[in-house]
């Protein structure tokens, strides 16, 4: 439903005025005298995206700051301030909701970001948390998902798969990763693995009018993936696929340039797993030849 919906939102919303960049990306540009300001939105449910009795308020807190921060570091911008809006369940309200703020400040605090405001409401469903931020595009721009072209190579950080077992709670937003690359100037293309691989590539693909072909024996596997497989029934290179919530940063990175790309930023790896390509799909390389591949990956809804 998600993905057909956004679809159709964006088509709608083009009887609109205009935004400098709209629905569609990572995050939204609005038009200033100086740098273009970012702006990002996110909201967490009660079940889908985390389970209160088991993390507390605080972590659904560090969580939807990091989120956004997300958003903001896959297109190389640097967060300014968040607007935090709570749908608080009736019961223990008061308690809920200054636990979840705590958490914020905590996380807002960690980053330099400024609380600039938001709204409260109680009512007798489930926590619905949500938060906007607001960042600023540097003078070369910002990287977007359309950049990507035939030829470029695709480029994760990190390691990918196993999130529910701890990492999409408490995670680290690429800002200092995207803040070292974007002045190198290889970066054509990017956005953040929160869908999962497999989606989050093709989302790529579409906007960039190409196709992608993976070599699945370089994709980095999570200890968190292998853990998982050993009781899904799933391999763990399908969890590092497919799992979703990793927040890492998927990249095109211009092939010439491919010798500036860092093996690693404090700590972080950058791995090169294929190429995009001409022929639209995606399409995954292993021993066994060249093969479709699925986009799998997590949908909200």
């Amino acid at each position: 439903m998600e993905h057909g919906f956004i679809a159709w939102a964006k088509q709608r919303a083009m009887r609109l005025p205009k935004v400098k960049l709209g629905i569609g990306d990572d995050c939204a540009l609005i038009a200033s005298d100086g740098s273009d300001w970012v702006v990002t939105t996110d909201s967490l449910c009660e079940g889908t995206h985390f389970i209160l009795d088991e993390c507390g308020p605080q972590a659904v807190g560090r969580k939807l700051v990091g989120v956004n921060l997300s958003d903001l570091a896959s297109m190389a911008a640097s967060p300014v301030a968040v607007f935090l809006s709570l749908c608080l369940p009736r019961k223990s309200a008061d308690l809920i909701g200054a636990e979840i703020y705590e958490g914020v400040c905590q996380a807002c605090e960690k980053y330099n970001v400024a609380i600039g405001g938001g709204d409260t409401n109680v009512w007798d469903g489930p926590l619905v948390v949500h938060l906007t931020a607001v960042g600023t595009a540097s003078q070369a721009g910002c990287w977007l998902r359309s950049g990507a072209n035939p030829g470029d190579k695709i480029v994760v950080s990190g390691r990918l798969g196993g999130s529910l077992l701890g990492k999409h709670l408490e995670f680290e937003p690429r800002l200092h990763l995207a803040k070292a690359l974007h002045p190198l100037g290889i970066v054509q293309a990017a956005t953040d693995i929160s869908d999962g691989l497999g989606v989050d590539l093709l989302n790529m693909t579409v906007a960039s009018r190409c196709g992608a072909e993976v070599d699945l024996d370089l994709i980095p596997i999570s200890d968190a993936a292998v853990e998982r497989s050993k009781t899904t029934g799933h391999t763990a290179l399908e969890h590092a696929i497919g799992d979703g919530e990793d927040f890492e940063l998927l990249m095109a990175v211009d092939p010439s340039r491919i010798d500036l790309l860092p093996k690693s930023i404090d700590g972080v790896p950058l791995t090169v797993i294929g190429t995009f390509v001409s022929r639209t799909g995606l399409w995954s390389r292993s021993k066994g030849g060249v093969m479709q591949m699925q986009p799998r990956g997590y949908v909200h809804g």
